[in-house]
C-alpha cells in the first residue's frame, strides 16, 4: 500500500463527505471522528454514499437508504456479512492522504 495525498487539509467539513477517485476506485471520505475512507459504491444499486447524511458513524445512502459504518463498512441493514472496503486515512501538515 501506498500513502497518497487525496484532499487538501481542511476540505470535507467535519460530519460531511466527499468523493474522490483513485484509478479505477471511487472512495468515500468522511471526516467524522477523525478521517475514514469506504468504498463509495452502495451495493445495492451503485449510488454514491459520499453525500449521505451521517449520523455518528452511521452515513445513509442518499438513493435508498442503505446504512454503512464508516469505520468497518459493515452494511447494518438487509443483508448480513456485506461490507465495502475500507482505507487509513489520515492529516497531515499539508492534506489529507489515504492508504491506498
Amino acid at each position: 500500500m501506498v500513502w497518497q495525498k487525496v484532499a487538501e487539509k481542511d476540505s470535507i467539513e467535519k460530519g460531511m463527505g466527499i468523493e474522490v477517485k483513485i484509478g479505477d476506485k471511487r472512495i468515500a471520505i468522511f471526516n467524522q471522528d477523525g478521517y475514514h475512507g469506504i468504498d463509495a459504491l452502495c451495493v445495492h444499486q451503485d449510488g454514491s454514499i459520499a453525500p449521505g447524511k451521517l449520523n455518528g458513524c452511521v452515513v445513509e445512502c442518499p438513493l435508498h437508504f442503505w446504512h454503512y459504518d464508516i469505520k468497518t463498512g459493515e452494511l447494518l441493514d438487509y443483508l448480513k456479512g456485506v461490507k465495502l472496503q475500507t482505507y487509513k486515512v489520515e492529516s497531515r501538515n499539508d492534506g489529507i492522504y489515504m492508504d491506498v
